[in-house]
């Protein structure tokens, strides 16, 4: 009954009324596949299937105006007026099937994205840590894990493995690098579990970056190493920014301008600090997971973006209502 209301809303055009006219929604998505439940004890929720993201892309084509992030970060410098209900896509991480399921499905519909890639994860083909916590929790065959404070966590259950899942990535967003990949080896081997390395196809290659590239599309950096940007040191944080960057611009050969801030646990994932970093880091736009739509007169660098439901009917209401005013 209620997403029978919903709908029933949407087709009035009732939501149009409060719409304001200088605003982009900018939809985040991760990863697209033909069978998403194969991979969701290292990718969990993040996955939409390739049927699904097609009617979401058919949906926004016939009823938005899609623009390119360019675009966007054009006008809001200019201090112009945003084309009504206009629509960025963007993915986060860099998996294979971005190049390889969403872009023909872009392409085939007329809708430029931003690809934004975890370089260490690319360059080394290794699923972002997240995956490899995730699926050491859901898959180990031991009843209870130690954390580094000495406290015991059961593992009985789905939602006790959760819990402790949960709790591993509180600590691991807060470190990057060298210190982070220890962290998450370190639980591997206490829990004698992980992720299989066949699953390192699930990331995509430079050659892939570069095709996007190639077809229009935008590709940005997602750090190195995939850390809660707030929540690391300040030099860190500046060599996540500035490494990201200069690794793209070699293997890609072209100029590396947009960012969009990791958010993998605790808030929050962005501050005034780092904001202040992207801007000397080079950087021209950054996203952030906070939900709203962009409107004239924010900040480039830090953008707000709106997460999709897994049907089209449910990304057109919450479209509607973010035009609207109302973040869901």
């Amino acid at each position: 009954m209620k997403e029978l209301i919903k709908q029933t809303i949407v087709s009035t055009g009732a939501l149009r009324l409060f719409s304001a006219s200088a605003s982009a929604a900018i939809v985040m998505y991760h990863s697209v596949m033909e069978e998403p439940e194969q991979h969701s004890d290292s990718l969990g929720g993040i996955i939409h299937s390739q049927s699904q993201f097609r009617a979401q892309m058919e949906l926004l084509a016939g009823n938005y105006h899609p623009i390119s992030l360019d675009e966007v970060v054009k006008k809001l410098n200019a201090g112009e007026v945003l084309p009504k209900r206009s629509v960025v896509i963007t993915f986060d991480d860099g998996y294979t099937d971005n190049c390889e399921v969403a872009m023909p499905i872009l392409d085939n519909v007329g809708i430029p994205a931003t690809f934004y890639l975890t370089v260490d994860c690319v360059e080394n083909r290794k699923l972002p840590w997240p995956s490899r916590l995730r699926f050491a929790f859901r898959t180990t065959k031991r009843s209870d894990w130690t954390d580094a404070n000495g406290k015991n966590w059961d593992l009985t259950s789905a939602l006790s493995r959760e819990k402790a899942f949960l709790f591993a990535s509180d600590e691991c967003c807060q470190v990057s690098g060298v210190a982070q990949e220890q962290f998450v080896t370190k639980v591997e081997n206490q829990l004698e579990s992980r992720a299989p390395g066949e699953l390192s196809s699930l990331m995509m290659t430079f050659e892939q970056a570069r095709e996007l590239v190639r077809n229009g599309h935008i590709v940005g950096s997602h750090t190195m190493t995939h850390p809660n940007m707030a929540q690391i040191t300040e030099r860190d944080a500046e060599m996540e920014l500035a490494e990201s960057k200069r690794r793209l611009e070699d293997e890609l050969k072209i100029p590396i301008s947009h960012f969009s801030y990791p958010c993998p646990a605790m808030t929050p994932h962005w501050n005034e600090r780092t904001v202040v970093q992207s801007r000397a880091a080079g950087y021209s736009s950054a996203v952030t997971t906070n939900g709203g739509v962009v409107r004239k007169g924010d900040n480039p660098l830090f953008l707000k973006r709106i997460r999709p439901t897994k049907t089209a009917a449910g990304l057109h209401w919450n479209m509607e209502c973010a035009f609207a005013g109302r973040v869901v």
